[in-house]
């Protein structure tokens, strides 16, 4: 198990190394530092004296990648790689464009996206399996195909109109939740749960169906035959055996995302005013602030790869017949 984890971690490096050169190219060599200066300053009216000094202030004044002014190693470290780019496989995330402390904010952060990420997770992963489980057991029915209806309507609708539409009626209608905003301790009850709803709402459809997928090709094998054979009820069937033998794939779109939830949900977060990870990606992009997206773009490819790794390990836990090697 060890080696087979720092195998994997070998691997992932360069992966990671060409997610960083990728984001440093389209940021510095498609986007020059003049370019955001430009973009901070403004565009019009600004002179080259303004832009030289806003490139100075935020150290954007070395050469990209090679300092052949330098001496020694200092061609590679001082330049605008090394420093922007380079330091964040030591999670040293820099300054944005404001001066803030990039690695402070998502440790500050990142509590509100967890607030509202990790319930919503949970109690979809419990609606959407036991939805997916009362398909299958009443599967061809009237039952049935009315579930598979529902899911293949709330798949066809925006995730926006569930947002719009439940902070309006809810909110505003109803006036049993603020519409928006976010309070720490608990208080922030009231404020995310109208969101974690909505969240387990939006994606029942698309989950549920695609469980319900799961069991019934668990179904049909030899083993569920051989079980009820054996006198056993449709109900110990599916929740003892199909549940307990579907849950290789079922991790492999579980685990996978278990490290994303502390990203945040871009949209929820905006539009219900929650100070995580996603509004601050989405209030980034709006202020051409980029040290701050290319920060989360980087730590975005750390934590997927990080969830591939654990979906790895989780097979050997839930089959024995699996083993890493």
């Amino acid at each position: 198990m060890i080696a087979y984890l720092i195998r994997r971690i070998l691997y992932a490096l360069p992966i990671l190394v060409g997610v960083n050169l990728l984001t440093f190219a389209l940021f510095f060599v498609v986007n020059t530092p003049d370019d955001m200066a430009r973009m901070q300053l403004g565009i019009k009216r600004v002179t080259p004296a303004a832009i030289e000094q806003w490139k100075v202030q935020h150290g954007y004044d070395k050469p990209l990648m090679l300092n052949s002014a330098a001496a020694g190693i200092d061609k590679i470290t001082d330049t605008i790689f090394w420093q922007k780019s380079a330091s964040m496989f030591v999670l040293d995330f820099g300054y944005s464009d404001d001066g803030r402390n990039i690695s402070r904010e998502i440790a500050t952060r990142m509590w509100p996206s967890l607030s509202i990420a990790l319930p919503t997770f949970v109690v979809g992963l419990v609606v959407y399996i036991t939805f997916a489980l009362l398909m299958t057991l009443f599967r061809a029915t009237a039952l049935d195909m009315a579930g598979v209806a529902l899911c293949v309507f709330l798949m066809s609708v925006s995730g926006l109109f569930y947002i719009i539409g439940g902070q309006f009626v809810v909110s505003k209608l109803w006036h049993l939740v603020p519409i928006s905003g976010y309070a720490g301790g608990l208080d922030s009850f009231k404020f995310v749960v109208l969101p974690i709803v909505i969240g387990v709402i939006g994606s029942v459809g698309s989950s549920s169906r695609w469980y319900r997928t799961i069991f019934l090709e668990e179904i049909g094998k030899d083993y569920v035959r051989t079980a009820r054979a054996k006198g056993l009820s449709e109900l110990v069937v599916l929740f003892r055996h199909v549940l307990k033998n579907a849950m290789i794939p079922i991790l492999t779109g579980v685990v996978v995302v278990i490290p994303l939830l502390f990203m945040g949900s871009l949209l929820t977060e905006s539009f219900f005013g929650i100070p995580g990870l996603g509004s601050y990606t989405i209030n980034a992009i709006n202020a051409q602030d980029f040290s701050v997206v290319r920060a989360m773009v980087f730590l975005g490819s750390l934590l997927y790869i990080a969830g591939l790794i654990l979906t790895d390990i989780s097979y050997t836990i839930v089959d024995p017949r699996v083993r890493l090697s």
